[in-house]
């Protein structure tokens, strides 16, 4: 397995694509490419057609996969809001990588089937694929076309994210192979020696302590280990430092635990969704998720440093508890809201991953929502980075 991940800023299609696809072509020596991811900012839309047309001639056996986006990762990079294209490369022997497009009518045929995926896709459960998945977030019901994925393949990784840049319908470009889309899903499986394991950092920091839902309804808090979910909210408010407190002001958060019974809860344990709103006269609180009674739920915060530190901390626990052999390359999803509009820097959350991984290729872009796993079931999150680490099984 070879891994590499290639940006160019030329303005000139192009010339950009030649550039890529030698250098490319050089990293890999000569190896033969299966997998080609290709994220493209500020180009024009006529640009796509050479571009495809470059890589399918250079890389005649690759399935491609890619889309436009306001922002690409690739190289060892981020280029937010400016002329780029990012293309990763990923020679995969002994790897079946089957590209596929799910649009309105599959949406239509598949209503969480899991015998229409085996079909649509000609790939079974007990082949154990992975899913890298690229939705457009004005034609895909993307919730819908993962909870499909996990009902057909439970407990499998499924990452990607939506399409950015575009303002409304139809102005997104969706990838695959020589097909240029504009609605839908497109996506990749990939299954045979080859592992993914996903690092999902949310971006926050839990405030307070956990506490057990006693009472909910739908997606509604009533009562918070025997309180009112407001009193309770007040209590944890009325503890936290001034800076702590502008920030929950400013963008509430709820973590709600995906694992009932669990004794401990650390950080990243929890699947993290907006606080939406608040009935004073009956105390509850409403949040962006169904909830249960008996689930744990802690309030959070959000801002650069809790980002930074949640993604660090979740990079060295899979370095620590990852097993033989070592990762060859990775994927990133990375929000649009990160870069270097949280950060206040370029390629910090490239540089991270790149150093905790061992300096391997990333490729990826930013993204309206970003697709990833908590405890086993995949879910859109927002403000999130998502990264899929590659490594063989070792059967070659």
């Amino acid at each position: 397995m070879r891994w590499s991940s290639v940006l160019s800023t030329q303005g000139e299609p192009a010339v950009a694509v030649s550039v890529v696809a030698e250098t490319l072509g050089e990293q890999l020596s000569g190896c033969e490419v299966h997998l080609l991811l290709v994220f493209s900012c500020g180009h024009a839309d006529e640009a796509w057609g050479p571009v495809l047309e470059h890589l399918r001639h250079r890389f005649p056996s690759a399935v491609i996969l890619g889309c436009s986006a306001s922002g690409v990762v690739g190289g060892g990079r981020e280029v937010e809001d400016a002329v780029s294209l990012s293309v990763t490369a990923a020679s995969l022997p002994d790897v079946a990588v089957v590209g596929f497009h799910y649009d309105e009518e599959s949406s239509e045929l598949v209503e969480n089937d899991a015998h229409w995926w085996h079909t649509h896709l000609g790939v079974e459960p007990e082949h154990q694929p992975s899913f890298i998945v690229v939705p457009d977030p004005y034609s895909c019901d993307s919730k819908t076309l993962m909870a499909g994925l996990d009902e057909a393949y439970p407990g499998r990784v499924k990452l990607g994210g939506l399409v950015s840049g575009g303002s409304g319908p139809g102005d997104n470009v969706l990838v695959l192979n020589e097909q240029i889309l504009r609605k839908g899903a497109v996506g990749v499986a990939l299954y045979g020696d080859i592992e993914v394991d996903a690092v999902v950092a949310q971006g926050c920091r839990p405030v307070g302590t956990p506490m057990l839902v006693t009472r909910a309804e739908k997606n509604v808090l009533v009562e918070l280990s025997g309180m009112r979910a407001l009193d309770q909210l007040q209590l944890v408010f009325d503890q936290l430092n001034d800076e702590d407190q502008a920030l929950f002001r400013g963008l509430p958060m709820v973590g709600l635990g995906m694992e009932k019974g669990r004794g401990a809860y650390r950080q990243g344990d929890f699947l993290i969704r907006h606080l939406m709103g608040m009935d004073r006269n009956h105390g509850v609180l409403a949040v962006g998720a169904m909830v249960e009674e008996g689930q744990v739920v802690q309030f959070h915060v959000r801002d650069a440093e809790s980002s930074r530190n949640d993604l660090e901390e979740l990079l060295s626990r899979h370095v620590r508890s990852a097993s033989a052999p070592s990762p060859e390359g990775a994927v990133m999803f990375s929000c649009v809201g990160r870069g270097h509009r949280l950060f206040g820097e370029p390629d910090h959350d490239i540089g991270m991953a790149t150093r905790y991984l061992g300096g391997v290729s990333i490729g990826g872009f930013f993204c309206a929502g970003e697709i990833g796993p908590v405890h086993g079931q995949s879910w859109l999150h927002g403000y999130t980075t998502a990264i899929g680490v590659v490594r063989p099984k070792g059967w070659s």
